[in-house]
């Protein structure tokens, strides 16, 4: 399960996606999750999935990266049919005791689901596509007007980048110290959920040592090359808006605009 998780891992190729500007990815990234959640209704909220099914195929990801992707969101996803399921009014369809199962509360655990899952989709393939190194680039030029007002840009770009690298790190250091404990005769995989959990609570302080050895090696790496955040950073490339970029802004454009165009001619569903 822990092997699924690839966020923040970069896959090289040369996809209509991965020669977008970072820049676009990004604001087009928080325009998207705007659309995600101010559809209301499953008309609107189609728009969405035919923007993330668009995105896929113009990525070049893999289905098959992307279902194991998905797999370590079920969890999450159970929680969240068994909160709508059980906690939205509506119609009853079936009771028992003080539980009771609505129609109205079946299709808000749909609607949400689908609604996570394009979110966890749209993450996955925006880092998929996109370096390290462009996401830092990108969000220090969009962040670079507040240099004017004294706020760490390169800081604050930098952290977040670093934040989003360490993820596959740390699920790495997880992976080998289960493995470890597995080899010394560890039952992690059988019992019920509660006793896996426990089971895993062992590698907590072995992977907390790991990552601060992991961010000190960092540290040294960066110290190294004369790493400093208050001097100005210079690239080997400029960033520059190309057709594809405009071809993003149009299609988000389109897409927000017909959710909220449907958005008001149907009313909500379920809120």
């Amino acid at each position: 399960m822990l092997r699924d998780i690839t966020i923040g891992q970069y896959f090289p190729g040369n996809s209509i996606v991965h020669k977008m500007d970072p820049r676009a990815k990004i604001i087009v990234g928080l325009i998207y999750i705007f659309i995600l959640f101010a559809a209301s209704n499953f008309l609107s909220l189609l728009s969405g999935v035919a923007f993330i099914i668009g995105a896929i195929i113009l990525s070049g990801v893999s289905l098959k990266l992307l279902k194991k992707s998905i797999d370590p969101m079920i969890p999450l996803l159970g929680i969240s049919l068994i909160f709508n399921i059980f906690l939205t009014d509506g119609n009853v369809l079936w009771k028992i005791g003080f539980l009771k199962i609505t129609d109205r509360g079946v299709w808000a655990a749909i609607f949400m689901c689908i609604r996570l899952v394009c979110l966890v989709i749209g993450t996955y393939i925006f880092t998929y596509t996109t370096s390290i190194m462009q996401i830092t680039h990108g969000l220090e030029q969009l962040l670079n007007p507040l240099n004017k007002l004294n706020f760490p840009v390169q800081e604050i770009a930098m952290t977040m980048t670093i934040a989003l690298r360490f993820i596959p790190t740390l699920v790495e250091e997880a992976d080998k110290i289960i493995s470890a404990q597995k080899a010394r005769g560890a039952d992690m995989d059988s019992g019920s959920i509660i006793k896996r959990v426990k089971s895993r609570i062992p590698i907590l302080i072995p992977l907390f040592m790991a990552s601060f050895q992991r961010a000190d090696e960092l540290t040294l790496a960066m110290s190294c090359r004369c790493y400093d955040s208050k001097n100005t950073r210079t690239y080997l490339e400029k960033l520059k808006y190309k057709k594809y970029d405009l071809f993003l802004f149009i299609t988000t454009g389109v897409t927000g605009a017909l959710v909220i165009y449907i958005n008001t001619i149907i009313p909500k569903v379920f809120y």
